[in-house]
């Protein structure tokens, strides 16, 4: 019987976990020391996703081979991105705010989606757990655009802390990977099993 081939990335997989954990826990400590700054990076970075998705959806609308309305809603939607991305290009604190609202809107389609799912479905597993978890999106969307900037700075820093735990996770099992990867070398090649 043939035992199969390692394949050749999996010893390589611990040094992508490591570089990934590093990038995740030094963006988390960028994003704790700074959260100003990098509000309004990502505020700029939106403007940029704004503006290229625009361009896109206005190119779109008049090649693409679609109907009628699918084009017009193509247009529509990316004039209207273009003219936020404007906005957000003439003035970051504006930028900042749309990211804001746009975060807010999005977080209220998710809860009222998550939580009609689980309401219409009443064999899903989990269900009161999936409604709970609409209703709080549903409430952290209404917070948001109730209180769009104050409630951006909050979320930067809990995004800081969980940038800086994920870090950390992947730092420690990309080691564990090294180690079941070395182990698996060891097998395959009909050593001893090594201690982890």
């Amino acid at each position: 019987m043939e035992t199969p081939a390692v394949p050749k990335l999996l010893p390589h997989l611990w040094k992508s976990a490591l570089v990934s954990g590093v990038l995740a826990l030094g963006l988390g400590i960028l994003v704790l020391a700074w959260p100003g700054i990098s509000i309004l990076v990502a505020a700029i970075v939106f403007g940029a996703y704004l503006l290229i998705t625009g361009v896109s959806q206005v190119f779109f609308a008049f090649s693409l081979h679609v109907s009628t309305g699918g084009r017009v809603l193509l247009f529509v939607s990316g004039a209207a991105s273009l003219v936020l991305a404007v906005l957000c290009f003439l003035s970051l604190n504006d930028s900042i705010l749309l990211l804001a609202i746009w975060i807010g809107v999005g977080f209220i389609f998710r809860g009222v989606g998550t939580a009609i799912s689980a309401i219409s479905d009443p064999k899903l597993p989990g269900r009161i757990w999936h409604v709970l978890l609409g209703l709080i999106t549903l409430v952290a969307g209404l917070v948001m655009i109730g209180s769009p900037i104050e409630t951006l700075e909050i979320l930067t820093l809990i995004v800081g802390i969980w940038l800086i735990v994920i870090g950390v996770f992947e730092i420690v099992s990309s080691f564990g990977i090294r180690s079941a990867s070395k182990q698996v070398d060891t097998a395959l090649a009909g050593g001893p099993p090594q201690a982890a």
